[in-house]
């Protein structure tokens, strides 16, 4: 049998965890890894008992070093290397429709093609200890596919001068720049991640699927075409149970009782 390159569990308040396992290779993200993880957001899709997405690594010190080096540089045919890089895209746009939140729980250095698996993500947890960057113009490569990621989530300065010049930052430069919500201590790291995906998966699922698939589809309109989308979604929510369930629990001074309806 084969070994399992991403593993999925769940845990018992309804978060997601899709752990990144391959260390011996530091999670570099080759195709068979890259398929595992898309199967792996799929699954957490489809999974009614997964309400928000811990994306994690068992690695002690690399969340993932990026893209496989040998791949770049082995004897394939250009062509079959090119209908492989699909995975990248597919990947980034999945994690924004997948009408769950996902977090990036950053428990070790974030480099290359996981950098832009990071921004992917709703929110970003980090260790005090790791270092986020794009490395690859350092072995002559650049980050290509990441910059469209880069650009929306850093200041155009300071992204061409991490892609320019390679160099890593730390997690609280991270925070500095805007693309990281917490720093965390290594010994609370754990704690955090769950605190916060538990406070997450006790949120309404479908109110949180509706405003996900909103922002999803607005963020890169003009102002006037997002306002009349989202004009439609806040009328959608409008007609479900549960934003009349939260509002009556809150006057109520109790919990609610999500309907998914």
């Amino acid at each position: 049998m084969t070994e399992k390159l991403v593993r999925y569990t769940v845990d018992e308040k309804g978060a997601a965890f899709v752990t990144l396992d391959q260390p011996q290779t530091r999670n570099a993200l080759s195709d068979e890894l890259l398929d595992e993880l898309l199967d792996a957001l799929e699954e957490a899709r489809r999974d009614e008992a997964a309400r928000v997405v811990v994306l994690t690594s068992s690695h002690e010190r690399i969340f993932s070093s990026g893209g496989n080096l040998n791949a770049f540089a082995d004897d394939r045919p250009a062509i079959v290397k090119y209908a492989g890089l699909d995975r990248f895209p597919r990947l980034y746009k999945l994690i924004g429709a997948l009408g769950k939140p996902v977090i990036c729980a950053a428990n070790g250095d974030v480099l290359a093609g996981a950098f832009g698996l990071a921004l992917a993500c709703d929110l970003v947890i980090a260790k005090e200890s790791v270092r986020f960057g794009c490395p690859e113009i350092n072995v002559g490569a650049f980050p290509f596919m990441i910059s469209a990621l880069i650009y929306r989530n850093v200041d155009r300065m300071k992204a061409n001068e991490m892609m320019m010049l390679g160099d890593l930052i730390t997690a609280r430069q991270a925070c500095d720049l805007g693309f990281v919500n917490r720093v965390v201590s290594d010994e609370k790291f754990d704690e955090t991640v769950a605190s916060w995906a538990h406070k997450i998966a006790a949120k309404s699922p479908l109110l949180m699927k509706l405003g996900k698939d909103a922002v999803n589809a607005t963020r890169d309109l003009g102002l006037h075409e997002a306002l009349d989308a989202l004009q439609a979604q806040l009328a959608l929510a409008f007609t479900t149970e549960d934003l009349v369930e939260g509002v009556r629990a809150f006057r109520e001074k109790r919990q609610p009782e999500w309907r998914m309806r």
